[in-house]
Parts: structure tokens; sequence; C-alpha cells
């Protein structure tokens, strides 16, 4: 690959790379924000049926699956930019109307409202932010993306603590109504997401359009144009024509159909499985339900809520230290690290609790799995996901590996109540490890290596096989007799 860094305009690529990942970080406040206010307005509604009590937890998730569904058509019908825009606006509403909410099927409905910003932004920052980082600084930038997701999440931790009164651990749910955090501090705690919601609005109004969205509408000067302005004229030459190559001469429209070709659809199956992976690993599980967890373990509410921080802090500190590992060991290595990890993990919280060993060592193994679940699954699946499609079906593909994700994680959430009431603590947690397994063995036969590959040297190769190989010829530059044009 030929040396374009000294040509690059890097920090034009932080501010806009920085900019698209706020998406992540409301995705990750707004997936947070439920499990510590739980608690809270489950006494005010009046909460007590598991059922209803995973639909509140799950909603959200809801409008992920519809703002997924629709994110592939807005993409390739408005590009990058204008969709992320919406999806700010949605964030918005969401915060303000949970936070005002007195019915719970209003509360339900706003909370559809945030998932459908969550399902837009999950989409849509990581692609666009694939679309414009040079090649050999993608995986850390899209990596990005998923440590603005931690912060939101730790954020959401953060103020949920902080607007908490102290909660005795005798209190029934008839003194959580009747306490200040049943009747407005689980409102704060939704609401404090308006700030960050209508910052990210207002920044997104600054930042340029995806040269390969543009490039693939037919505004090739445009898309030169930007392109220059994130290196020099021969990058943008030679990256605009490499973008070229691989759309072909029919680029205003695609259609679904597309997808089942033979050559995109083993790519497509790629990346739904690893989307599905990425969720039914469990680790979610931790966070939505880290009340219902650390209750089991032995913790009341208040130390709860601060265990709750130290997962955040610990999910930041690892994904931090996943950022250069993700374009210097690659994708593939830290994708097989994470599945073992949680595979080891997840037996070991299982017979904790069928030991009946509560307390810190429970807390202990869930910090763990947090830890290499940021460290590999967390960052480098949405950076397989932004990079393995094709440039024409982009849009399109990631869009059906989004909905697969939220569908997953749907299912995650809304089952596990029931699914912890049928097998315990113990045998939820021990399914979660052999899904684990499951999936190491997914990855070792059939995810290739994608660090410091242009997205059309890759689309190429990947392309040109139905069945990814596996042996050590998977380099990152995949084999000799691709020829990578600087991007």
């Amino acid at each position: 690959m030929k040396n374009t860094q000294n040509h690059l305009n890097m920090s034009y690529v932080w501010m806009i790379c920085l900019v698209a990942a706020c998406g992540g970080l409301l995705f990750g406040y707004d997936w947070v924000v439920i499990g510590g206010a739980k608690p809270f307005y489950e006494a005010y509604f009046g909460i007590t049926d598991p059922a209803q009590s995973g639909w509140a937890m799950s909603s959200a998730l809801a409008g992920c699956v519809f703002g997924a569904l629709i994110s592939g058509w807005c993409a390739d019908r408005f590009g990058r930019k204008l969709p992320l825009i919406i999806s700010a606006v949605l964030f918005s509403a969401s915060a303000w109307g949970t936070a005002v909410a007195t019915d719970f099927d209003w509360f339900v409905f706003y909370r559809i409202v945030g998932g459908v910003g969550i399902g837009l932004a999950s989409a849509l920052s990581p692609m666009y932010i694939a679309e414009v980082s040079p090649a050999e600084k993608r995986g850390k930038f899209v990596a990005i993306n998923q440590l603005t997701i931690v912060i939101g999440v730790l954020a959401a931790q953060l103020v949920n603590l902080m607007i908490a009164e102290p909660v005795a651990s005798s209190a029934t749910m008839q003194d959580i109504l009747q306490s200040w955090n049943g009747q407005a501090g689980w409102r704060w705690m939704f609401g404090a997401e308006l700030v960050p919601a209508i910052l990210f609005l207002l920044l997104m109004f600054l930042v340029p359009e995806s040269p390969r969205w543009l490039a693939k509408a037919g505004k090739q000067d445009k898309a030169e144009r930007m392109l220059r302005r994130i290196g020099s004229v021969e990058y943008a030459r030679a990256t605009l024509t490499d973008i070229r190559a691989t759309l072909g001469a029919n680029t205003q429209k695609v259609a679904a159909s597309e997808l089942l070709n033979p050559r995109v659809r083993p790519i497509i199956l790629i990346g739904i499985v690893l989307a599905v992976f990425q969720q039914w690993c469990g680790i979610n599980v931790i966070f939505n339900y880290a009340q219902e967890i650390f209750a089991s373990a032995g913790f009341d509410i208040n130390s709860t809520l601060k265990s709750i921080v130290a997962t955040g802090l610990i999910n930041l500190i690892f994904t931090i230290i996943a950022l250069p590992l993700v374009d210097k060991l690659g994708r593939r290595k830290l994708m097989l690290l994470g599945a073992s990890g949680l595979t080891v993990i997840y037996v070991l919280i299982a017979g904790a609790y069928a030991l009946g060993i509560m307390g810190l060592p429970v807390l202990l193994l869930v910090l763990a799995a947090i830890a290499i679940y940021a460290l590999t699954l967390a960052p480098v699946t949405w950076v397989l996901l932004s990079e393995i499609f094709p440039n024409r079906v982009r849009g399109m593909a990631m869009s059906v590996g989004t909905l697969a994700l939220w569908i997953a994680c749907f299912l995650l959430t809304y089952t596990f109540p029931l699914l912890n009431a049928s097998l315990g603590a113990a045998g939820s947690f021990l399914l979660y490890g052999i899904i684990c397994a499951l999936g190491f063995v997914f990855v070792l036969r059939n995810v290739p290596e994608t660090k410091g590959v242009t997205l059309e040297a890759l689309e190429r190769q990947l392309a040109g096989s139905t069945k990814p190989s596996t042996s050590r010829e998977r380099s990152p530059r995949f084999s000799s007799s691709v020829t990578i044009r600087a991007a």
C-alpha cells in the first residue's frame, strides 16, 4: 500500500469522526440509563409483573429494530448525514418525553422513539466513520465510536448515582414510590440526555457528507472536494478512482435483491452472525439487569448503583486499551480472544451462583467479563460490520446487520427475566457460555482479517471468495494477488 499518511489532514478526520461518534455516546446513554432508574420508575408505575418489566426494559429495543430496518434505505436515499441529524432529534424527543411521562404507555412510547434514534445512529455512525477514515487508521477511528458508546454508558451510570438519594435496604416499593427518587429522581435521569442530544444535533450540521455516498449518488465533484479536505489531490483522485471501480456503472439505485447475489450473500451472513453473537454473548444482560444481578449476589440498592458505576469504569478503561489493538493485533485475533475469554468467565459465574458464592467474587467475575468484552467483541464487531460490506450495497447491508443485532438484543433483553426465572442465574450464564463457545468456532472458521486494507481492496477480496480462508494466508493484505491502492 502506498504510504499517504504524511498527506492526510488528520485533525480534520478526527473532528468529523468525533462528531459522528456522538451518535454512539447517545446510544450508550439511552441504552443504559434505564438500568439505574429501574427500581424507581417501576415503583412509580406499579410494575410487578415480569412480562411488563421486560417490556419496559426492551421497548426501546423495539424502536432500535425499526430504526435499523429503515437505516439502509435512509442511508442510500439521503446519505449518512441527514439520518444522523434525524437520530439526534429523536434522542432529544425521547429524553424530554420519558422525563415528563405520567402514564406507562407514554413512557414506553418515548422509549421506542429513542430506540429508533439508537437504531439509526448505531448503523450510520460507524458506517460514516469507516467511509471517511484512511485505511491504516480505520480500525481505530471506528473503535472510537465504541469508546463514545462506553462514555455514554458511564455517563448514564454516574448521572444515576449522583441523582439518586440513598435508599434504605429495607425499603419497600411503596417506600420508594413516596420518596424523591420514585417521584422525580428517575425523571432527571432520563431528562439529562437532552444536553448531549442537542449538542449532537448542532454539531452534525458542521460535518460533510460521506465521499463514498457522494460518489455512489453520482456527485463525483463533491466527493473529490471532500476527499481533498482529508488528504492531498493525489490521495483524493486515487481514492475516488478506486471507489468508482467498485461501484460499477449504475450507482443510483440498489435493489434489495442484490444482497442475495452469490458474491454478496456469504458476506451478509458473516455480518448477521457477528451482530447476533455480539448480543447473545450475554454481556448486555449485565448492563440492563445489573440491579437484579447484583441484588441476587447480596448487594442492596445503594451498593448496586456504585457497583454499576464500577462496571462502567472498567468498560471505559478497557475500551481505551482496545483502540490501538484493533489495528495492531487485528480484528480476528481479538474476536477469538473475546469469545474464548467470555466462555470461561461465564462458566465460573454459573458455578458461583450454583454454589451460593455471592458478593465480591461475583462482582469481580462480572468486571472481568466486561473487561474482556470491552477489549474485544464490543469494538471489533462494529469495525467489522462497517468495513466488510461492498461499497454499492453498504447502506442496505449495514442495515441488515444492525437490524439483526437489535432483534437479537430485543430477544435477549425481553427473555432474560423469563429465562432467569426458569433456569436461574447459574443456568442462564451457563447458556451464554455455550453461545460464546459456538461463537469462537464460527469466527475461527469464517471471519477474515481486515486490518490495514482499503474498503475497495477488501471488497474485491471478499467478493472473489464465497468462503473466506482461515489459514495463514489471511494477512492484513489478504494475498499477493490483491492490488491495494492508497485510500
